[in-house]
C-alpha cells in the first residue's frame, strides 16, 4: 500500500500552525451587557466562533462548520469599554476535522496596561465542500515547542471526546436493549 493510500491527507500539503493563526478584536459597548452590567458571555462565545471558523476556513482552504465546542472557561468578566481581542490557531488536524484553540484577552481601550486573558475555549471544526460533504484537510504542521505541546494536548482532548461519545452510545443502547424510554 503507497504512504498516499494509507494517508490520504499527503497528498494535500501541509500548513504550518502560523499560516492560519489570527487575531480578531472589539470593543465592548453597552449593547453586549447582560444583566449585570458586565459582557455577555454569549458575546464572547460568538466572537470566539468567529475567531476560531477564519482559523479553520484558512487553514483548510474553504468552508469550515463549527462541531462542537470544548472547555469555554471564563476567567474574569469583561466590561463595557474593554478592547477584547480573541487568538485563535488550529492545535491538530484529523482527515477532515480541526481543532482550533482559542485565548480571550482583554484591556482598557484608554489605558496602557497589558492585556490579561479573560477566557478560553477549544472548538472543532469540520471541512465541508459545496453540498456540505465533509472534505480533507491538510496537516498542521507545529513549529514550535509551545505548538507541539497544543499538538500533543489536542490529541489528548479527542480522545477523551470519543471515549465519552462511544460510553454515552452504549449506555444508550443498554437502556434501550432493556426497554427504558427516555
Amino acid at each position: 500500500m503507497t504512504d498516499q493510500a494509507r494517508h490520504p491527507q499527503a497528498a494535500i500539503p501541509g500548513k504550518p500552525t502560523a499560516a492560519s493563526r489570527t487575531t480578531l478584536s472589539h470593543i465592548m459597548t453597552h449593547n453586549d451587557t447582560n444583566l449585570l452590567g458586565t459582557v455577555h458571555g454569549g458575546v464572547i462565545m460568538k466572537l470566539v466562533d468567529d475567531a476560531a471558523g477564519a482559523v479553520a476556513g484558512r487553514h483548510s482552504g474553504g468552508p469550515a462548520v463549527t462541531a462542537s465546542m470544548d472547555e469555554m472557561v471564563f476567567l474574569e468578566p469583561v466590561r463595557v469599554g474593554d478592547l477584547v481581542h480573541v487568538k485563535a490557531q488550529v492545535n491538530w488536524t484529523g482527515r477532515t476535522s480541526m481543532e482550533v484553540g482559542v485565548r480571550v484577552l482583554a484591556e482598557r481601550w484608554n489605558e496602557s496596561t497589558p492585556a490579561q486573558q479573560v477566557g478560553s475555549a477549544y472548538l472543532v471544526f469540520a471541512a465541508v465542500d459545496a453540498d456540505g460533504k465533509p472534505r480533507m484537510v491538510p496537516e498542521v504542521l507545529p513549529e514550535t515547542g509551545r505548538d507541539k505541546r497544543r499538538y500533543q494536548e489536542a490529541q489528548i482532548r479527542r480522545t477523551h471526546r470519543l471515549a465519552r461519545r462511544r460510553a454515552i452510545k452504549e449506555l444508550r443502547d443498554r437502556r434501550a436493549a432493556e426497554g427504558i424510554e427516555d
